[in-house]
Formats: structure tokens, sequence, C-alpha cells
């Protein structure tokens, strides 16, 4: 599998991970909004795995 396709998925997961706390009112540099961009990172590698692979 591509490198490129795990960190298409990677920066995706990140990007939405981190907008989706911004939505219900949390600041963008809050710990919940770092985290949860951590948190869809990981899973955006998950899911580029398993649809890749």
């Amino acid at each position: 599998m591509d490198k490129k396709v795990i960190y298409l998925g990677m920066f995706i997961g990140s990007l939405v991970g981190g907008y989706l706390p911004m939505l219900f009112g949390v600041s963008a540099f809050s710990m919940w909004s770092v985290m949860s961009g951590a948190v869809g990172g990981i899973f955006g590698i998950w899911l580029a795995y398993k649809i890749f692979n």
C-alpha cells in the first residue's frame, strides 16, 4: 500500500477530528480539539488501511 494514502487518511481524519469540537462551541485551541484531532488522525489511518488493503 502506498504511503500517500496513509498520509491522506491521517490528514483528513485529523482535520475533521480537530474541527468537530468547534461545532459544539469549544475553542479551536482547547485540549479537546487537540485530542480529537489526534483521535481523528488515528481513525483516518485505520480507515485508509482498511479501505485500500
